[in-house]
């Protein structure tokens, strides 16, 4: 939850510039708290999962974060869409790299973070 960030082991900073951002604006979020399973094998064994970045309880919205490259990127597009077909419950936003700079800008850090490890 907010103000966890100093236990927390981002996997870039553009997730702890993230963090950071919510925890100023109070708004309560997890760090990569489930693990979706996308597809399994024949015996039912994870073949495929997806962590989204963030969790936000009070907006039950998860956030994923992108990255530059365009490979990374449509591999998480369609994670994304393999968990939307199967849990149309599951509210998830893919923010753009520009998307994210264009946050980090709005509300105040100058520089953003703007590459992305993969997860």
């Amino acid at each position: 939850m907010r103000g966890r960030k100093a236990t927390v082991a981002f996997m870039h900073p553009s997730e702890e510039a993230f963090a950071r951002l919510l925890d100023y604006y109070k708004i309560r979020w997890e760090y990569e708290p489930h693990t979706f399973v996308l597809r399994t094998d024949e015996d039912g064994n994870p073949k495929e999962c997806f962590t989204p970045d963030f969790y936000l309880p009070d907006y039950n919205l998860y956030v994923e974060l992108t990255v530059r490259r365009a490979n990374i990127n449509r591999r998480k597009r369609r994670k994304i869409a393999l968990l939307r077909a199967q849990r149309p419950d599951i509210n998830i936003k893919l923010m753009s790299p520009r998307d994210f700079q264009k946050l980090m800008l709005k509300y105040g850090v100058e520089r953003a973070p703007m590459s992305h490890t993969e997860e």
